[in-house]
């Protein structure tokens, strides 16, 4: 996972495949292991049906791009298994997770390290943006 110190900023990205970026600044540590990070980041969000026209899921922290899922299916929040004890209310309602795997490295090189700050309007609660996805 690419690591930048506070005195580097990020070469912006243009994300080209149909994404959904997720913030996960409340759970993210710089030290989170693999499973950490993609339990962080595939649940549990309130997103509606254009979840289904996502094909990656990016970690985002601090509006960089920290790892590049491949989305395989979307489950309601809180039945898939979450090994790392990071998710522990068994149930959210009206909340979905995804599974998947890390995406090809070839889509990865693309965007970690890389910014996506420009995605989320300035002063946006919402931790999540769809990018290249229909309406």
């Amino acid at each position: 996972m690419a690591t930048l110190s506070s005195h580097n900023v990020a070469e912006p990205v243009e994300v080209t495949e149909p994404a959904i970026l997720i913030r996960i600044n409340r759970l993210f540590r710089p030290d989170m292991t693999p499973e950490e990070l993609y339990d962080a980041t595939r649940s549990s969000w309130k997103v509606g049906p254009r979840r289904d026209g996502a094909e990656f899921a990016f970690a985002i922290y601090k509006g960089i791009v920290r790892e590049v899922y491949s989305i395989e299916s979307w489950h309601p929040g809180g039945t898939t298994p979450c090994k790392t004890g990071l998710h522990t209310n068994p149930r959210h309602a009206g909340r979905w997770e995804f599974t998947g795997s890390k995406a090809q490295e070839t889509v990865r090189s693309k965007y970690i390290g890389r910014s996506v700050a420009d995605y989320f309007p300035r002063g946006s609660a919402n931790p999540i943006a769809y990018v290249n996805v229909e309406s």
